[in-house]
């Protein structure tokens, strides 16, 4: 018999635009894996009629909490009203790309005592493109993020991200609220600088890609644009890129 999880302090709140296929995969995977939440929340960032109509067939099936918006506000706009609805004391974050793995109920089960068991703990990161530098204190493939302005590079500013993560359902009042009518890569960032300079506490699961997976598939592509010179794998440009984030943002915690 398929051991059952029930999370009941935990809200999965999954943001959504344009990608109601994504939604469901992601839903039957976690319904496969037999999680079940005490709350459901799906914040919609104004996605096209089709996609509604889909999101309220999936809405009578799951019974999760829909939050819309008439047009397009951006990331920041889309987790803010869909963090306001969480009534649980935890939240676990996703976005509708990710797919859970069979590893991550039993694994989820030990991020929930780190929350339970370190009240400074904010944050436990479940995915990642890279590891964080430093890290210390293991507890079931968990570590403790070790931030230290002194350390050298500048991957350890990395604190934060928008990928899947469980954090304390009170975020905003550490941290503030995510900024709004901005392009999502520089709403991360701010989110990110803000959980450093307010002593963000985060562990991180350190085989980053084990937990969940990212898919876009050809019919419902990322909806994300970055910059291409960002994305550019020219060594010149990449150079570039690395002695500018350094600077930029050691600048940027220290003002």
């Amino acid at each position: 018999m398929n051991k059952e999880y029930f999370f009941g302090e935990v809200t999965l709140l999954i943001t959504h635009y344009n990608r109601s296929q994504s939604l469901e995969q992601l839903l039957l995977s976690f319904e496969a894996l037999h999680c079940r939440f005490g709350d459901i929340v799906v914040s919609d960032d104004g996605s096209k009629a089709e996609h509604i109509d889909y999101l309220l067939r999936l809405q009578k099936k799951y019974g999760f909490r829909l939050i819309t918006t008439p047009q397009n506000k951006g990331l920041g706009n889309n987790i803010n009203k869909g963090q306001d609805a969480v009534q649980t004391p935890l939240t676990l974050y996703v976005q509708e790309d990710f797919t859970p793995t069979a590893i991550f109920p039993g694994s989820f089960v030990h991020a929930l005592d780190i929350m339970r068991e370190k009240p400074e703990t904010d944050v436990v990161r479940f995915y990642a493109y890279f590891e964080y530098p430093y890290l210390r204190n293991h507890e079931h493939g968990y570590y403790q993020m070790d931030f230290r302005l002194w350390k050298p590079g500048y991957r350890k500013f990395y604190a934060y991200s928008d990928h899947p993560h469980l954090r304390r359902s009170n975020f905003f009042e550490r941290f503030g609220r995510y900024a709004e009518g901005r392009k999502g890569d520089v709403t991360e960032y701010r989110m990110m600088m803000s959980f450093l300079k307010n002593k963000g506490k985060a562990y991180f699961y350190k085989d980053f890609t084990g937990l969940f997976v990212q898919k876009n598939s050809e019919a419902e592509p990322s909806t994300m644009r970055r910059n291409r010179l960002r994305e550019s794998s020219n060594f010149f440009l990449t150079q570039m890129r690395h002695l500018y984030r350094h600077l930029k943002f050691n600048f940027d915690y220290l003002t």
